[in-house]
This record gives structure tokens, C-alpha cells and sequence, in this order.
């Protein structure tokens, strides 16, 4: 018996590691669904070059954009859950799903939250020419001029475009929607003057801002942006219920082993609000989260239940 104990022993103590314990096992996969240089590609990069650096194996960003973030989005739903394929999703993979009611995948079922790495300040941002001022002055001009106010977005149905419904549905007024093809021309089309009004993340605008070419009437979030100490809040300045910030979570395939996603949050949440991360972030227009696997979740039903009600409320439909 003693002998049988010993050998039963031994062939526990030389057995393989779990699976988890061995992770990762080979090079990661982290997809962006966006072009290089914005800020999930950014953000990506970061995150991959920290994990690079802790997990000891390669995380490599593949850039695969198209249909909003949509393309890259399924590509991981599809993928083995063994963590070896990962997405930086933003603020679209939530808004997506209201707008598009038959992709293929469902943003629940078919994916593992691991953490929210950071938000994205939205700022409200008027054109010098705007008699605006304040936000209250925005609401009180666009009231008096009905459609009279273009607001301008980075394409038909992007959280830039849904963030100008939600301020529409919020203070009953109607403004005339002008969609482009990114933030960057829409940021142009403000500077040109074919348009007043745009709801960029405050890195797209700081420079405007700063200059005096844009005016910053308010954020869009729960507390005021460090870069920005004199801007209020939307609740700050009289409307309540304008939180729009956008959000870069990492996501896996549903299934993914829960060691692997522990392991992965821990990592994560422990170089993003480290002091270093924590400035990188701030000076790209970020706030650092890490948030835990429940919170990324949560952030991203409620989000989809938002976008739902301003999409059919508005009654907007895709290009």
C-alpha cells in the first residue's frame, strides 16, 4: 500500500500542469478592429507590450478593421477559448449589437469579459462660431433653432453619432446629423466651419481647445478630465443622464478557462494603474480602469440596453 501511495505520488508531482497553469502556451492574438494609429490601436499596443513583457510570450496586435469593429469581433467569437486569442473592444461592440440586430454573434453569449482597461473622456464640443457658451446656451440655441445646429460624426450609427441622439433625446431638441468618414474629417469639417457641434473624445480635441478654435462646453462623463479642470460635467452643468464615455475592454472567446481569465485581469489591472500606465493613458485622453471580469460585463449590458432605447427612439438605421 505504502509503495502504491509513493508511485501515486510521484506520477502527481510529474504529471502535466493544468492547461491554465501553462498559459500561454504560445504567441497571443490581440485583434483591433480598427485602423492602426486611433485609439484601440493605441491602446492595444500598450496593453500588448506590458503583457508581452509579464507573460514572457509574444502578444502580437492584428489590425483587422472593417464594419465597425464587427470583422474583428467575430473572428475572436469564433476562436479556440484557450486565451491565446484576445479583441481590444470599444464602445461599438455594445452599440453594434443595438444597431445590428443580425451579426453573427451575440455580445453576451459568445464572448468572455476579462477587464475594462480605461475610458475615454466625450467631450461636447462647440465651434468658435456657436453663440453657445455654456451647455445651458447650447440647449436654450438649439430649442430656438430647430435643425439649425449640424452636428457632425464619425459615420452613421458610431457611438460619435449616437452620443449627438442621446443629447437630442435628453433636452428635446432637433439638430441636423452631418456624418463623415471618421473623426478626423468630421474634426476638419468643425474647423472649416461646415459644422457646429461634435462629440469627439477629448484627445481629438485638446489641441482645438487649447487654441481656441473649439470651444469645450461639457463632458459627458461622471467626473471632470485632469487636462481639462475648468470644463464641467454634463450633470455638473444642469443635464443629467449625458455619460457616454467610450471604453477600451479586452475580451476572449466565451469559455475561456476562469484561471486564465483571472490570471490575464490581474496582469492587466496591475501595469495599467501603475503610475507609468496611468500618465501614458492620461496623456492619449484615457482614465485607467482594470476593472474585474463582472464590472466589463456589466459596463457592456448596460450599455447595449442604452444604445438599444436612443436607436429605436431615434429611429436610426445603419448605411
Amino acid at each position: 500500500m505504502k509503495k502504491l501511495f509513493l508511485t501515486l505520488a510521484l506520477a502527481a508531482v510529474l504529471a502535466p500542469l493544468p492547461a491554465a497553469a501553462q498559459y500561454p502556451s504560445k504567441p497571443v492574438r490581440m485583434l483591433a478592429g480598427f485602423s492602426p494609429g486611433g485609439g484601440v490601436d493605441i491602446t492595444a499596443r500598450l496593453v500588448a507590450q506590458r503583457l508581452t513583457e509579464r507573460l514572457g510570450k509574444p502578444v502580437v496586435v492584428e489590425n483587422r478593421a472593417g464594419a465597425a469593429g464587427s470583422i474583428a469581433t467575430e473572428i475572436v467569437a469564433k476562436s479556440a477559448p484557450d486565451g491565446h486569442t484576445l479583441i481590444m473592444a470599444f464602445s461599438s461592440h455594445a452599440s453594434n449589437a443595438a444597431l445590428y440586430p443580425s451579426l453573427p454573434f451575440d455580445i453576451e453569449r459568445d464572448f468572455t469579459s476579462v477587464t475594462l482597461v480605461a475610458t475615454a473622456p466625450v467631450v461636447v464640443a462647440a465651434s468658435a462660431s456657436l453663440p453657445a457658451k455654456t451647455l445651458a446656451e447650447l440647449i436654450e440655441y438649439a430649442r430656438a433653432h430647430p435643425g439649425g445646429v449640424r452636428f457632425a460624426s464619425s459615420g452613421v450609427g458610431t457611438p460619435v453619432h449616437l452620443a449627438g441622439e442621446l443629447m437630442q433625446q435628453l433636452t428635446s431638441t432637433r439638430m441636423t446629423h452631418v456624418p463623415y468618414k471618421g473623426i478626423a474629417p468630421a474634426m476638419a469639417a468643425m474647423l472649416g466651419g461646415e459644422t457646429e457641434l461634435t462629440y469627439p473624445a477629448v484627445i481629438s480635441g485638446m489641441q482645438h481647445f487649447k487654441s481656441g478654435r473649439l470651444r469645450a462646453l461639457a463632458l459627458a462623463s461622471r467626473n471632470r478630465y485632469p487636462g481639462l479642470p475648468d470644463v464641467p460635467t454634463a450633470a455638473e452643468a444642469g443635464l443629467k443622464g449625458f455619460e457616454v464615455d467610450y471604453w477600451y475592454a479586452v475580451l476572449g472567446p466565451a469559455g475561456m478557462p476562469r484561471p486564465i481569465v483571472e490570471s490575464l485581469q490581474r496582469e492587466i489591472a496591475a501595469f495599467v494603474n501603475a503610475p507609468e500606465t496611468k500618465e501614458s493613458l492620461l496623456a492619449q485622453g484615457s482614465i485607467a480602469v482594470g476593472s474585474t471580469p463582472e464590472e466589463a460585463s456589466a459596463r457592456i449590458r448596460s450599455e447595449y440596453a442604452l444604445w438599444a432605447k436612443v436607436v429605436k427612439a431615434g429611429g436610426v438605421k445603419p448605411e
